[in-house]
């Protein structure tokens, strides 16, 4: 079988994936993951939707290349163009935990219970966490993987309740026992640092510069959680 690899982040998500699933892929670009799942008889379908016609003209390449059937393409913005009973796996990946939280937003029917969510946000993850935690999602688990050197969470959500600490929300809802999980937040303190640094040298320190040493001192604790967990 003519076959490729996935990068580690596609790979993870391809993994979570239930076989026999219906996906609908959101910001599918080179349709690499749909594609893969369909040449590997992982899913029955596919939808492989993306904002903009270029990205969309790749994933249709991509299929024809590899031979992959059972593929829809179709142009729109996020979920519009994907109707609730076409899909019971959705994956969002790839861009920001706001654009993730919004694509959500408008598409409440993803909070009802009968869809498994694989997101994968490349910034601003705690947006993400906290648009879940405060519209009736909950985090299933979550795990880490580091793909050309920066560190990703790949979270499975779906209806539920939860709260998060603060820590949880910046430093991953479930993470205690992630092996990238040290690394990962000490990333995070290290940025807000740097924040709150820049900030005290251009004396605009205050409310902003206090929220951010507050939230550094939640992940300082959730690393010594994760240590105490993982370095007996």
């Amino acid at each position: 079988m003519r076959d490729f690899a996935l990068t580690p982040r596609l790979r993870l998500l391809a993994d979570w994936v239930p076989p026999g699933a219906r996906l609908a892929d959101v910001g599918t670009d080179h349709a690499y993951l749909p594609v893969w799942l369909r040449l590997h008889g992982r899913v029955v379908s596919a939808i492989a939707c993306d904002l903009r016609e270029g990205p969309l003209a790749r994933a249709r390449e991509t299929g024809r290349t590899w031979g992959a059937d059972g593929i829809d393409y179709r142009l729109g913005n996020g979920l519009a163009v994907v109707s609730p009973e076409e899909a019971d796996t959705i994956v969002v990946a790839g861009m920001g935990g706001e654009n993730i939280a919004a694509i959500l937003s408008r598409a409440p029917w993803t909070a009802g219970g009968g869809h498994t969510l694989l997101l994968q946000p490349q910034t601003r993850a705690e947006t993400l966490r906290a648009f879940l935690a405060e519209n009736g999602y909950a985090i299933r688990r979550e795990a880490l993987v580091e793909d050309r050197g920066v560190i990703y969470p790949v979270m499975e959500a779906g209806r539920g309740e939860m709260t998060l600490t603060l820590g949880q929300l910046y430093g991953g809802a479930a993470l205690l026992h992630d092996p990238l999980g040290d690394r990962y937040i000490i990333r995070k303190i290290i940025r807000l640092q740097t924040a709150v640094a820049g900030r005290n040298r251009s004396g605009e320190g205050g409310e902003k510069g206090d929220a951010l040493r507050e939230i550094i001192t939640a992940l300082l604790s959730m690393r010594e959680e994760w240590r105490n967990a993982n370095c007996p």
